[in-house]
């Protein structure tokens, strides 16, 4: 995506400061991690086709998780397992898991560019950018980064359960997934408190 003049990472980089792009995946899912991933890309990096995960096919999303990790400054990623999903519920675990990624980072960015509307606890000048993934490089980034990673998981975890396909809807509350769970109950990467995993 071609940034204008007036973007966040424009700005930032104008006052000499070094911005890294934060998003996560995985909050909807009924089962397996919620993935968080921190970006810093070269400045004026243009990577083609470069936009939010979701609106990407699963072969370009492939392709451009490479091209990012080959020209990224740094990458870092964090990962909160269901059981604490559970434990302290999933918005709290998606921040978690994006404080933990953006903690991985060297060098240490100047600043966050965050998609959506919460910001991290984390003692870093940061932006939180409704449509981010959409519309800054580094957040984009960061979001392919995370989904690839995730179903990357979820692939694990199909060859482990395969009697849910989780290859196929990454957790993702499904018709399929739905009538596994009627048929053989969850599994110990089910979110045992998301609405639909338990069934009486």
């Amino acid at each position: 995506m071609n940034l204008p003049d007036y973007s966040y990472e424009r700005r930032i980089w104008k006052i000499g400061k070094l911005p890294a792009g934060v998003d996560e995946a995985g909050r909807g899912p009924l089962a397996g991690p919620v993935v968080a991933a921190a970006v810093i890309l070269p400045k004026e990096c243009e990577i083609n086709g470069l936009n939010d995960s979701k609106k990407l096919s699963h072969q370009k999303r492939e392709i451009l998780y490479h091209q990012i990790k080959a020209v990224a400054v740094s990458i870092g990623v964090g990962i909160i397992e269901p059981d604490e999903i559970d434990r302290i519920n999933i918005l709290r675990a998606a921040l978690l898991a994006m404080e933990i990624a953006v903690k991985k980072l060297n060098p240490k960015p100047d600043f966050l560019l965050i998609d959506g509307n919460i910001r991290t606890s984390l003692l870093i000048p940061q932006q939180a950018v409704i449509g981010g993934d959409s519309t800054c490089n580094s957040i984009a980034a960061a979001s392919i980064i995370a989904k690839v990673a995730r179903d990357l998981i979820m692939y694990d975890y199909h060859n482990i359960h395969p009697e849910y396909n989780f290859k196929k809807h990454k957790g993702y509350p499904t018709k399929e997934h739905y009538e596994a769970l009627r048929k053989f109950g969850p599994c110990p990467i089910h979110r045992k408190t998301f609405k639909g995993v338990i069934w009486k």
